[in-house]
């Protein structure tokens, strides 16, 4: 019993401790990411011998570059979203009513006070506050990722320090750190490719029909397919929602969305999983309670983060006897994966 409540007390403070430092926490899981995606490829450029000091400032130049442009590219397309709300406030307050005819007069009404009651200059406020929270973590989060960098070479000496110089221990740890990133970064190429070809596709078919926020709702896209299961509907829901207010033309609007359902249904249900393959091997149904898990406690950055959080997971609890059990519960067919099977 004494056990127990001290696990209820640790759990407990565990949780303070995630949604009270939670953007730090969030920023350093992406640098974490971000140094796993390009230390193989600093190996690699240090192998053709180029000085490793060279190889890791040119990894930190395009690190740097890349979030300055995506913090760029965000903060532009948010500008562009709200100068257009603005312009099409009153076609928005007549369009959505409109759309919700077949639910009755009553949800008509409750989405028509819900509009009039929408504090623009408020959402305006919360956007540029959510532009200002990005470009302070975009810094932080290229600092985590310098000093990663400059404790590199370090790493493999301290994992050995920490098992006391136990050599069979210590490789069995290396490999586990080693599959937890190829699976994890796997998992993250794959996943950018595809929801950039999303993106792409629904990009095309706004510019085809002629509608502003092509570029906001293909970055939306974009970021959405991230999110299993329910990113995809989301992205296709807001797409064809943003088509009819910007058209109040029911036919266009479900040309938009048929061609958004093809396009998610074609590269969800085909690409995806042929590119994937047998990476992830996770319960379906553990990744919706890591969503909800994590959304709880990270909101929509925990959503992303769910799934390399819950590979990670499953792999680490196969090794330790006592967490095992929640490695079963988190694999597919419940056989967890140890992640050794990467190295054989």
């Amino acid at each position: 019993m004494q056990t127990g409540f001290l696990g209820i007390i640790a759990f407990a403070l565990l949780l303070f401790l995630l949604v009270q430092a939670r953007f730090m926490l969030i920023c350093l899981a992406i640098a974490i990411i971000i140094f796993s995606l390009t230390s193989d490829a600093i190996g690699a450029i240090a192998r053709r011998g180029v000085p490793n000091w060279l190889a890791t400032t040119l990894a930190l130049i395009g690190i740097g570059s890349g979030l300055l442009w995506a913090s760029a590219t965000v903060v532009g397309q948010i500008n562009e979203v709200v100068t257009t709300s603005i312009s099409y406030a009153e076609q928005m307050q007549a369009a959505l009513p409109a759309l919700l005819e077949w639910l009755g007069p009553e949800a008509q009404q409750t989405v028509d006070t819900a509009i009039r009651n929408f504090n623009v200059t408020g959402w305006m406020r919360t956007a540029a506050g959510s532009a200002s929270n990005l470009l302070s973590g975009a810094v932080l989060i290229f600092l985590f990722v310098g000093f990663m960098f400059a404790e590199r070479t370090w790493f493999p000496l301290k994992i050995e320090s920490l098992l006391s110089n136990d050599a069979v221990a210590t490789q069995q740890v290396r490999k586990i750190i080693n599959s937890i990133m190829r699976r994890v970064n796997r998992y993250l190429i794959v996943k950018t490719l595809v929801s950039a070809a999303t993106a792409l596709c629904v990009w095309v078919i706004f510019t085809a029909a002629s509608l502003p926020l092509a570029g906001a709702i293909a970055l939306l896209t974009f970021a959405l397919n991230f999110i299993p299961s329910i990113g995809s509907i989301v992205a296709t829901i807001i797409a064809v929602v943003l088509s009819y207010v910007l058209t109040a033309d029911l036919t266009t609007t479900v040309a938009i969305a048929i061609a958004c359902t093809v396009v998610q249904f074609a590269i969800g249900n085909v690409l995806d999983p042929m590119l994937l393959g047998q990476t992830l091997r996770l319960s379906s149904f553990g990744i919706i309670l890591s969503l909800a898990f994590w959304a709880a406690i990270w909101g929509i950055p925990g959503m992303f983060l769910a799934v390399p959080i819950m590979v990670a997971m499953m792999i680490v609890c196969a090794h330790i006897p006592w967490l095992r059990p929640v490695a079963v519960m988190l694999s597919r067919e419940g056989h967890p994966d140890d992640g050794l099977a990467d190295d054989e």
